[in-house]
């Protein structure tokens, strides 16, 4: 190789940075370039060419002591072209740019007219083509250099070609460059980087993006400028590892050489962030495409007839493609979709913040009772819980919370709800109406869906209500009456015995401790002049915490009435009741249409103000209710009705008068739990039938 005098290397780089007019420099880079018809598949030989340079860096023995040069995924791989690929490539072409990269830098030439010269003998390849076929050029000598280099001292040939081509002095002085070809690395690196990317442009599927697109566009115009460097670059690195063979002759001890590869690198690393960061806008504009496009399709599927939901299913929750998308909690293994093929499947869709682990455990309960009860149905009924992940956290900091939810469960579940697609959740979101309560969607075993939300069905009435479509749901209510039996018919394991037994059953809340003890001694009292078989249950509040724990504990220490024996269960009572509001509202029932919902609000809003409230019902037959303070008169007033309770009962006389402390003016309040779907613009207050008016409460806490 001939050496490059230092006189004309110098000129060489103050060229290469004179040139302020881009505008000039674009016209004659696009004036090279008339490109055929034909589309050219450039990644293989890239590749070919990213694992040459790599190997060829971690030939170097020394030179950059403990770092390597890092060229993409190929590190240590066994990489295997497959040579068919690369037919379409013009090896003579290769050959040919070979050449003149060597015989230009090794004359001296001019980097700039070297480099045109180059893409006017590429004039007919597409820009990503010229950059990788420059790049395969150059890889073709520096390759042979470090091949030579590497069997110089083993090999007879390999030591007599290096000693004609000076290459055995840059082995035996190898200590002293290990900047020079430091630097080398480094460019190289950029090289590569940027010729991935503009391989990356190329490789955008055409279908979602559009050549007219802005981000296009402002590519396009920063594409053969980043060519023409990077071949520019090819150029001064072949001067360069020309020059170093020199050495051995004084020339170039210390030179501008290494500065200028510096700069270079430089001026590619910003040309590399330029494209970067329209090929990230690219990304996105493909991935909303895809998303858009995956969204059309889950709504197409959803309004078409199938054999069976495989297909339905697949588009919804197989995350990229993954064979294996659920775990099965009752094994702790991962399977395939296959396993609900022609099953009733209920979606139980969450987000990991207002899903409490409570609702969890009474959810669970309830599905291992309904499989049992629905032994013969086993095959037919399949729960998956989808929790919907907020992209903006980081995974890894939600996980936890993840895992130990689905340790509590033994249905199936997403195996990594990260991996969720956009166009699901947003299907999730804008056609399923998911805001942050949990859902219950239904699809039957065709993946039609049957019920939008059924988890307010699956609080009321459990595996009854199998298979929990909309029509199921009607006929139930249908079926109902309002009582004992369906306000509370499995909060206590004794409430059933105590019915056939002819008992009194009082249900009462609230959070006043000193009421509680007031009410619950004039309810014993009175219970024994009437002698009336009573039994008093403590249900406390919704949404139950530390103080209503506290209560509970008070109660029982003071033997005032039964309680119920945790937390969990109040809490279930509470979504039970909420649930047929819930129902009933879905249904278009009103308070002044439907007496079940009439009583289910009446409850609601005792359970919304500051004070305590009782219902004492006897079997099935007539209940008795009121606020807290109008029961407590009540009881005290006992001699004011006792009469009237021999005549009418005493439940008919306790209710009687308390409808006549009623006061024309009150007021009632209602707070209900977060809605999926609309907000009711109309609610009809239970006491006096009229309108309440609506206001917003935000609460972060349980008390």
């Amino acid at each position: 190789m001939a050496i490059i005098p230092r006189n004309m290397q110098s000129r060489a780089t103050r060229h290469i940075f004179s040139a302020s007019d881009d505008t000039t420099l674009t016209k004659h880079i696009l004036a090279t370039h008339a490109p055929v018809d034909e589309h050219i598949d450039i990644r293989p030989l890239l590749n070919l060419v990213q694992d040459i340079f790599h190997r060829s860096t971690s030939l170097i023995p020394g030179i950059v002591q403990g770092k390597q040069a890092q060229f993409g995924a190929m590190k240590d791989s066994v990489y295997q072209p497959d040579l068919t690929d690369m037919l379409d490539i013009s090896y003579h072409t290769i050959n040919r740019i070979s050449c003149e990269i060597c015989c230009k830098c090794a004359g001296g030439g001019d980097a700039h007219g070297t480099t045109m010269g180059i893409l006017s003998m590429l004039s007919s390849y597409s820009w990503d083509a010229k950059v990788v076929i420059a790049l395969a050029a150059f890889a073709t000598n520096f390759g042979e250099f470090w091949l030579v280099a590497q069997l110089y001292a083993s090999n007879r040939l390999a030591k007599w070609v290096a000693v004609l081509k000076h290459i055995h002095e840059t082995v035996e002085q190898a200590d002293d460059l290990g900047p020079k070809f430091e630097t080398v690395n480094n460019l190289l690196k950029a090289m590569l980087d940027v010729t991935n990317c503009i391989v990356q442009f190329h490789e955008l599927p055409t279908q979602y993006i559009n050549p007219e697109a802005p981000e296009m566009l402002t590519a396009s115009t920063l594409i053969p400028n980043a060519v023409y460097w990077t071949i520019r670059c090819i150029v001064a690195c072949a001067s360069h590892i020309l020059g170093i063979t020199g050495l051995g002759q004084g020339y170039m001890t210390v030179t501008v050489e290494t500065w200028e590869l510096s700069s270079l690198t430089h001026k590619l690393d910003n040309i590399n962030g330029h494209l970067r960061k329209q090929l990230s806008l690219c990304h996105q504009h493909l991935d909303d495409t895809k998303q858009r496009e995956a969204f059309e399709t889950l709504k197409v599927l959803f309004e078409t007839s199938h054999q069976d939901n495989l297909k339905v299913l697949r588009a919804l929750i197989c995350c990229r493609d993954d064979p294996l998308p659920l775990f099965d909690g009752s094994t702790k293994k991962r399977v395939s979709i296959e396993v609900l093929k022609r099953k009733i499947v209920l979606l139980y869709i969450s987000d990991l913040h207002h899903v409490s682990e409570q609702e969890l455990v009474i959810f669970e309960q309830m599905y291992l009772e309904s499989r049992q009860d629905l032994d013969r149905l086993e095959s037919q009924y399949e729960l998956v819980w989808i929790p919907v992940v907020d992209k903006r956290i980081p995974w890894n900091e939600v996980k936890p919370r993840f895992e130990k939810l689905q340790s509590m469960m033994s249905c199936f579940s997403l195996y990594d709800p990260s991996l969720l697609e956009p166009a699901t959740i947003r299907y999730i979101r804008e056609v399923w109406l998911f805001k942050t309560k949990p859902i219950l969607v239904v699809l039957d075993p065709q993946g039609k869906v049957v019920n939008l939300n059924a988890i307010h069905m699956m609080w009321i009435w459990g595996s009854l209500a199998y298979p929990f479509s909309s029509s199921k749901e009607e006929a139930l209510w249908k079926e109902e009456t309002w009582g004992l039996a369906l306000l509370a018919p499995t909060i206590d394991p004794s409430l059933l015995d105590w019915v056939s037994e002819g008992k009194y059953i009082c249900l009462y809340g609230g959070d006043d401790m000193n009421w509680i003890r007031k009410f619950t001694t004039s309810a014993h009292r009175v219970a024994r002049a009437l002698q009336l078989p009573l039994e008093i249950i403590y249900v406390g509040k919704s949404n139950p915490g530390e103080k209503v724990r506290k209560i509970n504990q008070a109660i029982q220490e003071e033997s005032l009435s039964n309680v119920l024996p945790d937390l969990t269960i109040i809490w279930f009572f509470w979504v039970r009741l909420e649930s047929m509001w819930h129902s009933k509202l879905q249904q278009s029932k009103t308070v002044e249409t439907d007496q079940i919902m009439h009583e289910i609000m009446r409850i609601l809003s005792y359970d919304s103000s500051d004070q305590g409230w009782v219902v004492i019902s006897h079997g099935t037959g007539k209940m008795a209710q009121g606020k807290g303070d109008s029961f407590l008169r009540c009881l005290n007033d006992y001699e004011n009705w006792k009469d009237t309770a021999k005549d009418k009962g005493p439940l008919t006389a306790m209710d009687d008068y308390i409808q006549g402390l009623q006061t024309p003016h009150h007021c009632n309040r209602l707070i209900l739990p977060g809605i999926s779907g609309n907000i009711p613009d109309k609610i009809i207050c239970a006491e006096c039938s009229r309108p309440m008016e609506k206001f917003y409460m935000y609460r972060c806490c349980n008390e």
